[in-house]
């Protein structure tokens, strides 16, 4: 028996040796049989420019239309003016240089000119200035492999999409070049922000608030740019050295405009071929074609998908036994007297093992095993699914700060028991799951849907838009801050539910719309009489001077502006959305935060230092007041350069003494001007640059509702007294306000002034 076993045991050595001597003797043989040049265009077709693969469905423009697809956008056209030649978007003047075409990931990367703003000792430096701008026809640009990365340290750069008119962008700025360090966009000298899918064009513009001035020495020009994920590492070289640089991004490309389904109804146009899977275009339309899995090769050509011969390539797929290729796939055999899966590493083995005597033994230990395993799993079953609803309840309550809204009501020493806790099945009645229909706004951090409870009762409900930890602060934040606000003009909290997946507050539904709407919507705006809007400035300033002053806890609320006053059917206002405000310690008098508010409302002192203090809500009211009195928007890319910040254009008319050209015709109608003009230089106070010169909001109110009272009693004007013991509310004399009206804050024109862009909202 044991001469028997020895000789078996060298049988099965030699045999194996002698499999792994076939496999190194034919491995050349069959890596040079995987690696078969497979065409990648249609026959008679060019295939290169210069560097570039040109794969169909894409075609040179040397070429016949049949070499490509018939869309403009897929034509490549080759440069032979340059060794070697250099292949561009559509034509030469495009300047869209190509570097790279992929029919399997279906992407596309060009170049582009680094965009620049830049400045000398005298200012502007138009001549070394660069606005660059980028319009496709069909390739979006992919929101998944590319950033927008802007580059200065007095620098806002801003990504426009003029097709579907909005803006994004980001902010970077520091005083020093030692604040600065080399590495990743970090927001300091570098920041950078996400692309938004089936973006098909942009252009890149700036505004820079010291026109460089405190950092020319070392960083002269602002840049932007739209860059792959991963191509760019900031160096602080490159506040200099990116003047000549270019940006490589990627775009999206797929075919036509149809979904596979629609596609595949007409044969004739369908591009898809043998050995092939359709899938419709995440960014953009149309649909791609892809080779099936074990096929490679041009899915867009005739017999394009070729057989993957996994027997020439041992390395990417192991095999210990004798490998079959077979069409799509292989088999792996093991030799005679092993046993096992061939295909070492796979999911389904560990190779070819010797047979051991107790195999069966394991095998029916695992199979004793699996049988009591699934009766324990069957009766543990009935007893998990009763407890997961439970547990997913209490994990959402955890998850959507629960914990922290019950600490943070204790230490503020503050009940909700005017509150209620809305289950998730009340809530998804009351909006009918949630129904597009019942949308009556978004924001930068939820949406708001108007609810129906039991009872014809009508409600706001506010639901966040993703559930991570800054919309958890946002929420909780929230839930304090009204927790401890007791006005009749300030949105009524009727309670929240944590039992979702994102948390929800339920207020008050407030039906007439936003301050913003009725201001700039001209079919609204008309309505809105001087003594309406002059009571809802006043309704305004009495809130924020209630949280500012009598409050328990002083409150800024941090994003003051005209769509964050509601207006009920008898247009009194009502302030909401408290997601940004901060209490502040009556021992202090400032707190340092991260900027946070909307463009063209933001206290440009708050904006340099991230000092936040209650004169940073008085710069904004100040702002909204300003909106009252002109029917302008805050911040407007559609007007001329003087125009675009409404603050410094009210500033700049009131120098000139042309106040009643800017003022709405429906307030300036002659009755009114002394009150448009005492209120006119109330906003210019609140709009100081220093915001210690501003009054505070207990001053604004009352003499708002001084202006107010005098409207309401014109018998006051009609008593004979000395024009110099004629006082105002606030103790200043009223030719005061009428001498004073010329005169401007100098400081803010000359910091602000720059290239101002669209409003860029932080996600109120």
């Amino acid at each position: 028996m044991e001469r028997v076993e020895g000789r078996t045991m060298v049988i099965h050595e030699f045999l194996l040796k002698f499999l792994v001597l076939g496999i190194i003797i034919l491995g050349p043989y069959q890596s040079h049989a995987a690696e078969a040049d497979y065409s990648i265009t249609k026959p008679g077709c060019q295939s290169s420019c210069g560097n570039l693969s040109i794969p169909y469905p894409f075609g040179s423009s040397d070429s016949s239309s049949d070499c490509h697809f018939n869309f403009t956008s897929f034509i490549v056209y080759c440069d032979h003016s340059t060794v070697p030649p250099i292949p561009y978007m559509w034509n030469r003047s495009s300047n869209l240089q190509i570097s790279d075409i992929s029919v399997e990931d279906h992407e596309m990367r060009i170049s582009l000119w680094v965009g620049r703003d830049c400045y000398n000792s005298s200012g502007y430096d138009q001549s070394s200035s660069f606005y660059p701008w980028l319009t496709l026809a069909k390739f979006p640009i992919s929101s998944a492999k590319n950033k927008f990365t802007a580059v200065g340290c007095d620098t806002l750069a801003y990504f426009h999409d003029r097709r579907e008119n909005f803006s994004l962008g980001c902010m970077s700025l520091c005083g020093n070049i030692t604040n600065v360090s080399n590495g990743s966009c970090s927001g300091v000298g570098c920041c950078e922000t996400n692309i938004p899918t089936d973006s098909l064009n942009y252009q890149i513009s700036f505004m820079s608030f010291y026109r460089h001035a405190y950092v020319l020495d070392f960083n002269p020009c602002s840049y932007a740019f739209v860059a792959e994920i991963g191509s760019y590492n900031f160096s602080i070289g490159d506040f200099k050295q990116l003047r000549s640089r270019k940006s490589t991004l990627v775009l999206d490309w797929a075919i036509g405009k149809q979904t596979c389904e629609d596609a595949e109804k007409d044969p004739a146009s369908y591009m898809c071929k043998q050995n092939t899977k359709c899938a419709n275009a995440e960014n953009g339309s149309g649909y791609k074609c892809t080779c099936l899995e074990g096929y490679q090769g041009n899915p867009y050509l005739e017999n394009g998908c070729h057989d993957i011969d996994e027997c020439a390539d041992p390395k990417k797929y192991p095999c210990e036994g004798k490998c079959n290729n077979t069409e799509g796939n292989y088999t792996c055999l093991c030799p005679k007297g092993y046993h096992g899966y061939g295909k070492k590493g796979s999911e389904n083995g560990q190779g070819c093992i010797v047979n051991p005597s107790y195999l069966m033994k394991i095998l029916v230990g695992v199979a004793a095993g699996i049988i009591v395993l699934l009766f324990g799993i069957g009766f543990l079953y009935f007893g998990y699914k009763k407890r997961k609803f439970i547990r997913l309840k209490e994990q959402y309550f955890k998850q959507n700060g629960g914990l922290l809204l019950q600490q943070q009501l204790h230490e503020h020493d503050r009940t909700t028991k005017n509150a209620k806790i809305f289950s998730a099945e009340e809530l998804e009645k009351a909006t009918n799951n949630y129904d597009e229909s019942r949308i009556v706004g978004r924001g930068g951090y939820g949406t708001v849907y108007k609810g129906l409870l039991p009872k014809n009762v009508v409600v706001a409900i506010k639901k966040s838009k993703l559930a991570d930890q800054s919309q958890i602060e946002q929420f909780i934040n929230e839930v304090i801050v009204l927790s401890q606000i007791n006005h009749r003009n300030v949105v009524k909290l009727l309670g929240c539910c944590l039992e979702t997946e994102v948390p929800l507050l339920v207020y008050d539904f407030i039906n007439n719309g936003t301050l913003f709407d009725h201001i700039h919507n001209p079919n609204k705006s008309s309505k809105l009489s001087w003594e309406i809007r002059l009571r809802i400035a006043s309704e305004t300033a009495g809130v924020l001077s209630y949280l500012h002053s009598a409050a328990s806890t002083p409150i800024i609320h941090r994003d003051v502006k005209s769509a964050n006053i509601l207006l009920d059917d008898s247009y009194t206002a009502k302030v909401s959305d408290f997601g940004a405000s901060r209490l502040v310690p009556l021992d202090q008098m400032q707190l340092s935060t991260m900027v946070q508010g909307t463009l063209g409302y933001l206290d440009p002192e708050y904006l340099l230092t991230s000092q936040l203090t209650e004169k940073s809500d008085v710069y904004s009211f100040g702002v909204v007041l300003v909106e009252l009195l002109t029917g302008k928007k805050a911040l407007s890319f559609d007007q001329s350069e003087e125009e675009r910040s409404l603050a410094m254009y009210f500033l700049s008319s009131l120098k000139k003494g042309k106040l009643f050209h800017i003022v709405e015709g429906i307030v300036a109608n002659g009755e009114n001007n002394e009150q448009v003009t005492e209120v006119a230089n109330l906003a210019k106070r609140c709009l100081r640059i220093k915001s210690e010169e501003r009054p505070t909001m207990k001053e604004v109110a009352m003499e708002l509702e001084g202006l107010r009272a005098m409207a309401n009693h014109p018998w006051v004007n009609g008593i004979d007294v000395n024009p110099e013991e004629t006082i105002c509310l606030l103790g200043e004399k009223t030719n005061v306000y009428m001498n004073s009206i010329a005169s401007t804050s100098t400081g803010y024109t000359d910091s602000m002034k720059s290239h101002v862009m669209p409003p860029v909202s932080s996600g109120r």
